[in-house]
């Protein structure tokens, strides 16, 4: 675990917030640097055993998303490099993990898209014939691919706290309408079109979730990370099958160890043994391979 890092010691910036996986920091009035340690959280729970290289693979991806998706709709990213706004001795902490972001206000929603019935969506499915309070057909089964991607979005919690489904129309109050719609279309645009590419690269994007930012003129941007297997439901196509679960390039093994141990999924979680951290980040550098080609 010698080349995982847990988390972030910037001296020479501001430290003004640690979240569940990356650390934020203040270059200036205008932009934050942003680095993704190896923290993996699982129901909402920091994870005390750090996955080596996750945070590089998590930058990684959204960068290689950032670009590829920048004609839908502009992102946080200036452009700057990250070993540019810290100390010399700093330098090795933000290499492929970091970035230099624009200081934008983010929106107080999550923006979820689902693509297939999975998950908590499959739950409600069965007990309710909707997912979040959207019908659907009915006789659908476990990983069923929806007719059309919909979006459930959600609260931000707090860490330690667990995010809420809420409906469109809620949304469209913490917003405002016109807002809130030109969310809903960036995210379903988003998801389809990396939807698409993923599909030729041999992976489902079964669902994933992204997250907003306004800039002072009111400009929408696509912040934090996207499209990772942090946020995403990453699937190998030639494993897919309805009425199942298929395996997953994500943190899903580890929640599978963390059900099976008997833990509460309350605070402190519980130390990972080494074998089960080393299978998840190889599953997380798989996705980073496949998607990417590097």
């Amino acid at each position: 675990m010698n080349h995982a890092m847990y988390e972030s010691s910037i001296k020479s910036l501001k430290l003004l917030h640690k979240g569940k996986v990356r650390d934020i920091y203040e270059v200036d009035a205008n932009r934050l640097l942003i680095v993704t340690t190896d923290r993996l959280s699982a129901f909402d729970v920091v994870l005390p055993t750090p996955i080596p290289d996750k945070g590089k693979v998590l930058s990684g991806v959204s960068n290689f998303w950032f670009g590829k998706l920048g004609h839908v709709i502009p992102n946080h990213l200036t452009g700057d490099a990250a070993e540019s706004v810290v100390a010399a001795d700093e330098k090795a902490q933000v290499e492929g993990r970091a970035v230099v972001a624009r200081r934008l206000k983010p929106l107080p929603i999550e923006a979820i898209v689902r693509g297939y019935l999975v998950g908590s969506g499959w739950k409600e499915y069965q007990k309710e014939g909707s997912v979040c309070g959207i019908p659907l057909p009915a006789g659908l089964v476990e990983a069923s691919k929806l007719e059309q991607p919909i979006f459930t979005p959600s609260t931000k919690a707090d860490v330690g706290d667990h995010d809420e489904n809420i409906s469109f129309e809620k949304a469209e109050r913490l917003m405002g309408k016109k807002l809130a719609a030109q969310v809903r279309d960036a995210a379903l645009r988003l998801y389809s079109e990396a939807r698409d590419y993923a599909s030729t690269r041999g992976i489902i994007i079964a669902d994933t979730k992204f997250e907003f930012g306004l800039d002072d003129a009111g400009k929408l941007y696509l912040i934090d990370e996207a499209l990772t297997p942090d946020s995403s439901r990453f699937w190998p196509a030639d494993q897919y099958q309805p009425g199942k679960n298929p395996p997953s390039f994500d943190k899903q093994y580890v929640r599978d160890w963390l059900e099976a141990s008997g833990w509460n999924k309350k605070n402190p979680g519980p130390v990972l043994p080494a074998e089960v951290a080393q299978v998840t980040a190889d599953k997380y550098a798989e996705a980073f391979k496949r998607l990417t080609g590097a």
